[in-house]
């Protein structure tokens, strides 16, 4: 009988050794499992994360379009009707008038070196024309 507990106590022994070899075991192929997991998982965002990239450069590519068409919101000179030019600050159909027979125009500042208005006049509006 001593030996049957020496046997069970040896058998013990080993089988948890075994156990604690298996746990190692299981412990490595739980990280071999979520390492694959992990993998399938990023191989399954990927299209969706590239997919959300395109979108949001699509949606700055938009942005910056429109920031720069606002931006460029100037009346040009050589095209704009007596109306439109009397939208701008302190024009008066006399002088949109006197725009217009100047034309036509290389740069927005011949308003001034041809005298058709005063350089006082053209600091109100030299933001908003152009000369194009």
């Amino acid at each position: 009988m001593r030996m049957h507990g020496w046997i069970a106590v040896t058998a013990l022994a080993v089988g948890g050794c075994l156990l604690a070899a298996g746990c190692s075991g299981d412990s490595a192929e739980r990280e071999r499992d979520i390492r694959e997991q992990a993998a399938k998982a990023a191989a399954e965002a990927k299209p969706k994360i590239e997919e959300a990239g395109r979108e949001v450069k699509a949606a700055v590519d938009g942005m910056k379009e429109g920031w720069q068409n606002g931006k460029d919101k100037t009346l040009d000179l050589n095209s704009a009707s007596e109306d439109e030019l009397t939208g701008l600050p302190g024009i008066d159909k006399r002088e949109a008038r006197r725009i217009i027979v100047g034309r036509p125009y290389h740069d927005k500042h011949e308003l001034v070196s041809r005298r058709i208005m005063s350089a006082a006049e053209y600091d109100r509006i030299k933001d908003e024309v152009a000369a194009r």
